[in-house]
């Protein structure tokens, strides 16, 4: 026997948030795409290290390409594997900053050693853009 879905009930309210896009936050409120979380491991509360990236390149975390979460939590995370404090300036030594379609994203420098080990970061994440969500600026 299938259940009985409820019919919707539809607001203005529902229907005007239905456009939103993750550059209307409301007033006090910051964007935060899923796969920051799912793909990039990414927590809250931030590090020191990620809140020095976004304060010396000055962008803002919601202008940050999701899969380049992935490059700087790695960065991150081999640097305290090896007891090494991890610093912009060692980040800097690494990658680049880089800008497309309005999102902040890091690249190799072309004469830098690899330091992503196998298996290698994923190339994409398909359909990131309207996975967002707001949360309480802090």
């Amino acid at each position: 026997m299938s259940a009985i879905v409820p019919p919707l009930k539809w607001s203005k309210e529902t229907f005007d948030g239905l456009g939103q896009t993750a550059a209307q936050a409301p007033a006090g409120y910051i964007t935060l795409f899923w796969d920051y979380f799912s793909e990039g491991n990414f927590r809250l509360p931030v590090t020191r290290f990620f809140l020095d990236i976004l304060e010396y390149y000055k962008f803002h975390i919601s202008q940050l390409h999701p899969i380049r979460m992935v490059w700087i939590q790695h960065f991150e995370f081999l640097c305290r594997s090896m007891h090494i404090e991890p610093t912009v300036n060692r980040f800097r030594v690494f990658y680049q900053l880089h800008c497309s379609q309005g999102f902040y994203y890091f690249a190799q420098h072309s004469s830098a050693k690899k330091i992503l080990l196998p298996p290698p970061p994923p190339k994409s994440f398909h359909e990131w853009k309207p996975n967002f969500f707001f949360i309480k600026a802090g």
